[in-house]
């Protein structure tokens, strides 16, 4: 008996920074323990102001800094989306309350704060788009790394 793919899509404002960088992440990891073919993974914006784009160049840096390929153009999130997807990840409070208030009624998808698995206790991943250097992506990946390698070792 075959299992079917499980579906994860990583959300933030405008998914050129947080989400993207998480997708990459979520990406490398499951391909280094080998789970690549059980996983369907996507990123979104909550907002339209960058689709079609690429996502932010120090984002991009950050993930060839550390040996990661990625390739995205920005969407925006769908309602369709909701029963996609079966995990919804969102990366601070801001982006939570807007899913919830987006999320269909009856959808399958689960809505989860990506940070609730960091084991540092980091919950809220930060928007480092308004930062004058790379630091704040640094610490993004460094989350996004902890998090999802923890969310990913919980997995059947």
């Amino acid at each position: 008996m075959s299992k079917s793919k499980k579906a994860a899509l990583f959300i933030c404002l405008g998914n050129i920074c947080r989400s993207p960088i998480a997708e990459a992440v979520f990406l490398h990891t499951i391909e280094e323990m080998g789970k690549l073919n059980e996983w369907e993974v996507d990123s979104a914006a909550l907002g339209s102001w960058h689709v079609g784009g690429r996502p932010d160049r120090r984002a991009s840096k950050i993930l060839q800094n550390n040996g990661i390929d990625y390739s995205h153009r920005v969407r925006q999130i769908t309602k369709d989306d909701f029963n996609k997807f079966d995990f919804i990840f969102g990366m601070d409070e801001s982006n939570m309350r807007s899913l919830n208030k987006e999320k269909p009624p009856g959808s399958k998808a689960q809505l989860i704060l990506l940070g609730s698995f960091d084991p540092q206790g980091e919950r809220i991943i930060r928007d480092p788009y308004y930062d004058d250097n790379d630091a704040g992506f640094e610490k993004c990946y460094q989350q996004c790394i902890r998090s999802c390698r923890a969310f990913l070792e919980g997995q059947p």
